[in-house]
């Protein structure tokens, strides 16, 4: 029956997230407004994280840590979420510094990038039995396959793909987003909260595989 209540619950935050991204792809707003959540929004990662951490500390138990998650990728479903799906939706309305790369390249790459971020979903999928969100965190450490070479190909994959993006739009004020304001969230996110979730719920294991891999440029298993 908790299993029941706890699916529910889940599936429940994540209608709230998708309710809130078809508003937020169908209300037009101003060029000014929608910079200032593109912006803004990324910013409010690092309290939310930070408050997580905190929250996450209290209690270190596989149990608190699982429900502290749940709640932090909630809250990244707006901070990361919202800005990244204005970014992709309002590019064209960023006007000068177009990127002089011939687009077809940005497209060959958004491919290339695209499929390597799938494939690493798949990765985590079948070896962590789980997902990148908090529908379903895995149930086991991801260590075979693109995870033996760094400890976060999805986070590495996910930030090609958006480069790749910016590349094909030509615009270099989407890839200097992606370069200033959205990746050090990003990893501020990863180095404050997952590493230190990560350890309190597969403990020493995962204390072991962050020894040995890389946190995120690949580096062939068994080489130091």
């Amino acid at each position: 029956m908790k299993h029941v209540i706890d699916s529910f619950f889940r599936i429940v935050l994540l209608a709230i997230i998708l309710t809130i991204w078809w508003l937020v792809l169908n209300v037009q707003l101003s060029n000014i407004m929608n910079l200032s959540i593109i912006v803004g929004g990324v910013l409010l990662t690092y309290p939310l994280v930070w408050l997580g951490r905190k929250i996450l500390d209290r209690h270190k138990t596989p149990g608190h840590a699982v429900w502290t998650t749940t709640f932090v990728h909630f809250g990244l479903g707006f901070t990361f979420g919202v800005p990244i799906i204005l970014a992709l939706t309002t590019h064209h309305n960023w006007s000068g510094w177009v990127l002089p790369v011939p687009s077809v390249i940005g497209l060959i790459l958004v491919i290339i990038t695209g499929t390597a971020t799938f494939l690493t979903v798949v990765n985590l999928a079948l070896k962590g039995f789980g997902s990148p969100s908090f529908i379903k965190l895995s149930q086991k450490l991801a260590t075979d396959w693109t995870y033996a070479w760094t400890r976060n190909p999805m986070v590495l994959a996910a930030l090609s793909f958006l480069l790749s993006l910016g590349i094909w739009f030509q615009s270099t004020l989407f890839v200097l987003w992606v370069l200033i304001l959205f990746a050090p969230a990003l990893f501020f996110f990863i180095k404050v909260f997952e590493e230190r979730e990560l350890e309190f719920r597969f403990g020493a294991s995962y204390l072991e595989y962050k020894s040995k891999t890389p946190m995120l440029f690949p580096r062939k298993p068994g080489v130091r």
